[in-house]
């Protein structure tokens, strides 16, 4: 099974120089937890609930000013649309996230897969596979 046969498509975007305000509004909106960042049709990184609360609202930044480029994730793992399932599942575990974007081969966003999608469509074995790995607790900065 090919990842573009499960993924959710049409997905929404948010731009870097947008308020984390708006960014939230939005996320709220679609009902979402994270939204890619996109400079025209370029990927420039990822911006989640966390990145809101722990980035800016933990540092007092005001959701009015600040800019999504200023919290948001800068590192996108990604996969590509003709991928088999199983090979974007590995990467979702190797890399503990829950969401993975999905590209075509020019590198243009089509998709998001989510754990949920695979728990849906493929099995539960593999899903429950990738929420132990990504479950597993990392090292705290210190």
């Amino acid at each position: 099974m090919k990842v573009s046969d499960i993924m959710t498509k049409n997905v929404e975007v948010i731009h870097p120089e947008a308020t984390i305000r708006e960014a939230a509004n939005k996320m709220k909106d679609i009902n979402v937890g994270m939204i890619p960042v996109c400079d025209g049709d370029r990927i420039v990184g990822m911006l989640s609930d966390r990145d809101i609360t722990v980035r800016a609202t933990a540092e007092g930044m005001d959701p009015n000013q600040t800019k999504v480029r200023d919290t948001m994730s800068k590192q996108v793992v990604y996969a590509f649309e003709d991928q088999d399932i199983h090979d974007a599942a590995r990467m979702m575990s190797e890399h503990q996230i829950r969401r993975l974007l999905i590209m075509n081969r020019n590198k243009r966003l089509t998709g998001i897969l989510s754990l949920g999608d695979i728990a849906v469509d493929v099995n539960k074995k593999t899903s429950g596979d990738i929420l132990k790995d990504v479950s597993e607790p990392s090292e705290p900065e210190r």
